[in-house]
Formats: C-alpha cells, structure tokens, sequence
C-alpha cells in the first residue's frame, strides 16, 4: 500500500477472519490540515488479501492499541485509524518514517531506504515467486498491468530461465 492509503485505513477496511483490507481512501496533509482523498485512480479503491503473519500483527496491534487508547480515554471503533497517535489521531508520514521507520532499518543493520520502496519490495517478491503480473498489479492498485510490468521488469529477466524450464517439462510431459 502508499503510505497515505496506509494512514487512512481505518478498522471497518480490516477483515481480519477474511484476512483482506480494503483500500478506500488516502490521509493526505496539505496547508497545516490533514485531507482524506480517494486514491489515486479507480484500481485504487481495491482489496488486498492480507498474510497470515500480517492478520496476526494486525490482530496484536488492534489489542495494544485499544489499550493505549482506552488509557487516554478515547475508545476504539469502526472508523478508528489503524495507524493512529496516542490519541487517535492521524499520523503525520514524514514522522512515521523520521522517526520510526528511519530508525527502526539502523537498528536492523539494514541501509536506510525511503518507506515506498517497501511497496516496490514487496511487488519485486511477489513477481519473483512466479505470481501473475496481473495479480500483481491489482494489490498494487495499479490501473495497468503495463504499468506494473514497466516499473518491475527489472525482475522479469531473471524469471526467463524457469519459464523456459517448465515450457521444456510441459512439452516433454506432453510428448
């Protein structure tokens, strides 16, 4: 997800059982305000099936949360961020990643990357794990899958060698 779709994800676009979000709207800070917008196109607004680890880190999070906030008496309901501050409220992104995230990869001993290069990650793995562009595309919200295949082909030369395999066992099995 962007960061903003991230920021504006609220618990009713959190199906835990189904293990899917849904992506509806982005937080957005313009002129000292913070703005809820749509994404960035229609392919935006999608569902994204969600991991096994990523329900349960979910599921933990929610519980911490519910905690921290009921301790400043704010309760925790459908229209609550998932990301929120101590109060609830909207989580300014050049903090998240100055003061989380930034931190968080140096603790790691890993090299300081800007936080959307989780997202590219992410569709560099996917790809790389022989799934279909086009699946690809759609939890990237991405409008095309051309445009998925455009920023990402970088992976695809490397997937050329296994294609070849299993087009040389599919052709031997069948002959």
């Amino acid at each position: 997800m962007r960061s903003g779709e991230l920021l504006g994800l609220q618990w009713q676009d959190v199906d835990l059982d189904a293990a899917r979000i849904q992506v509806r709207r982005t937080l957005y800070r313009l002129n000292r305000g913070w703005w809820v917008g749509e994404p960035k196109t229609s392919a935006g607004r999608r569902a994204i099936a969600l991991t096994a680890s990523a329900v349960d880190a979910l599921r933990a999070h929610r519980l911490r949360q519910a905690e921290a906030l009921l301790a400043v008496a704010v309760r925790i309901g459908p229209e609550s961020l998932v990301f929120a501050d101590r109060f609830g409220g909207p989580l300014n992104g050049f903090h998240l990643t100055e003061r989380h995230f930034k931190p968080l990869l140096r603790r790691a001993g890993l090299p300081v990357i800007r936080f959307h290069d989780l997202r590219h990650t992410a569709a560099t793995l996917l790809l790389a794990q022989g799934i279909n562009p086009k699946v690809v595309a759609e939890m990237l919200g991405h409008a095309s899958v051309k445009v998925t295949l455009d920023v990402y082909s970088h992976v695809l030369p490397t997937m050329q060698e296994e294609a070849a395999r299993r087009l040389d066992a599919a052709l031997r099995g069948a002959g």
